[in-house]
């Protein structure tokens, strides 16, 4: 891989942070954090002019011209009720790792970025433009040109499969940067450098970084207000070329083609497994979604594809042909060709292209985590030119990967797992690594879910590995009211299985009621906390908070 990035850090340089920044109008949206991944690249329609009010001097219309009360964001805009609800939330929520150190709320300059960003739009219809983010990139001097790449794509496990990624090529001693979504507790976890979420520093120089030419642009362009997704897609590639990295480990947030990411001419494209999801914004039926992640293959480029269903991958095959796609396809290029339950993850030996890996132990557990390192391998072995890796690399890099809210242990007695996964498609993975996995003879789950999931397949995939659900309540105007995920529930469950509990420490305490009740060998008993992304970083802090006190 020739190092562009050297010649790349020669003509990258800062930009005077000129704060020109348009008076920016607040918009009383709901702002749901399960939806904060999925703010991506679409143009905004042009915001109303209040001929009434000149100055722009933000009123409330309830009360004639009083100016409103409450937060501002770094620009002076008040935050709507909704806004203020999710960083409220947020800092409710704050209790990062240790490599996050003090959390992004604590910093004053931070959070006011943070809560500039969640004034921004959440747009909930892809447009086929990527005209916003290539733009303020081109006033950047395209920054996301100074780097190589890997994208994904899939509708599970990318984050997962990004990480892993990441750690085999720190360990064959490259730099690299990581960007992914959503984020569990703080969103400087989106933005990595060489495994280490960037600091609060560094979060807030991306930002002034690149805050004058977000300016010029949204002012030569009126109506194209960038959203939340895109600016910190912009902020990422930004960082990426500023620090140098030698390879860049891009998540899609939603989609493909039209996603605020797929503006990078990616080396290697990886896409993970397709079910149905989203179909409100990728279109209806498996054709559709496959034919918006096939749109992140670059031709004559390598991508490396998961199982897929056969409608899913007629599409890929049919892109990759008229493309001149080099293609790998899991089950023929590459494949898991055995893995053995261990403590604490499994035992692996993986065929790809170039070699056979044996005796890999994945500190995670699940298939689809083994199939997910399948996939890394294949990736980056294309990324390096097809050559095999060295053995004993592969080894160290994957011995050390987690997956935050992906199947993780948080407590050892009762055991208690956590697992982001809130689709039909997460809910099968996660039901196979209860039961050939973990291997629990009774579980009792904690579920909650934002409204518009799929709540009655979720609970029918998971009911018969489930002896008691209890239904919890999350923050937050988009999430389901526990009442109602009571009712659905008792219909899968039966009314004598499930418990409603409003918060989350008592459906714990429950829960291990329950668990210590059984009376079962340590082990082999358990609890599940699933159905959202924003429930399993609850039951991290949650968990956290308890081993500290």
């Amino acid at each position: 891989m020739e190092n562009k990035h050297e010649e790349a850090h020669q003509h990258h340089h800062h930009h005077a942070h000129e704060h020109h920044s348009p008076a920016v109008t607040p918009e009383d949206l709901s702002v749901d954090p399960d939806l904060i991944p999925y703010l991506f690249a679409a143009r905004t329609p042009a915001e109303p002019e209040d001929h009434n009010n000149p100055t722009g001097e933000p009123c409330d219309p309830e009360n004639g011209d009083t100016p409103r009360k409450g937060p501002l964001d770094r620009f002076g805009t008040p935050l709507s009720p909704e806004q203020r609800e999710l960083v409220d939330e947020m800092n409710d929520r704050q209790r990062p790792a240790a490599t996050l150190g003090p959390s992004t709320m604590d910093d004053p300059k931070a959070r006011a970025i943070y809560e500039t960003l969640l004034t921004r739009r959440a747009e909930h219809q892809i447009e086929p433009s990527l005209e916003p983010v290539r733009g303020v990139l081109d006033y950047l001097g395209n920054p996301q040109e100074l780097f190589h790449s890997v994208h994904i794509t899939g509708t599970n496990g990318k984050t997962s499969i990004a990480r892993m990624i990441e750690a085999l090529l720190v360990e064959l001693g490259y730099r690299t940067g990581r960007f992914t979504s959503p984020h569990l507790v703080d969103v400087r976890e989106r933005i990595t450098v060489d495994q280490d979420p960037v600091t609060t520093e560094q979060f807030v120089q991306a930002y002034e970084d690149i805050e004058a030419q977000l300016a010029l642009w949204e002012n030569a362009h009126p109506g194209h207000r960038l959203s939340f997704f895109e600016v910190m897609t912009v902020m990422a590639y930004a960082l990426f070329a500023d620090v140098p990295v030698d390879v860049a480990v891009v998540e899609v947030g939603m989609g493909g083609r039209w996603d605020a990411t797929n503006v990078i001419d990616a080396d290697t494209a990886v896409i993970g497994p397709i079910s149905l999801e989203h179909e409100q914004w990728l279109g209806k039926g498996l054709t559709n979604i496959a034919r918006e992640k096939a749109g992140i293959m670059r031709p004559q480029r390598v991508a490396v594809v998961a199982k897929q269903p056969d409608e899913a991958l007629a599409v890929i095959r049919d892109t990759a042909a008229a493309e001149d796609v080099v293609l790998r396809y899991e089950g023929e290029d590459f494949e898991v060709l055995r893995r053995v339950p261990a403590v604490g993850g499994q035992v692996l030996d993986i065929r790809t292209p170039a070699a056979v890996y044996q005796d890999i132990y994945l500190p995670l557990y699940g298939e689809f985590q083994a199939e997910n390192a399948a996939l890394a391998l294949t990736a980056v072995e294309a990324q390096l030119g097809g050559m095999p890796l060295h053995g004993e690399s592969v080894e160290r890099a994957l011995g050390t990967v987690k997956s935050p809210g992906r199947l993780e242990v948080l407590h050892s007695t009762p055991m208690i797992v956590a697992d982001a996964g809130h689709n039909p498609g997460a809910a099968q993975a996660l039901r196979r690594a209860i039961e050939d996995d973990f291997r629990f003879e009774h579980t009792v789950g904690i579920y909650s879910a934002m409204a518009d999931k799929d709540i009655e397949t979720v609970l029918g995939i998971m009911e018969p590995t489930i002896a008691e659900l209890i239904v919890t309540q999350m923050p937050g105007e988009r999430a389901a009211k526990v009442e109602d995920l009571q009712t659905l529930a008792a219909d899968v469950f039966g009314d004598e299985r499930v418990y409603a509990i409003d918060s989350l420490p008592e459906a714990i305490a429950k829960a291990g009621e329950i668990d210590d009740l059984q009376g079962g060998v340590p082990g082999s008993t358990g609890v599940v906390i699933f159905g959202s992304v924003v429930l399993a970083g609850m039951a991290q802090d949650v968990l956290r908070k308890d081993k500290l006190n």
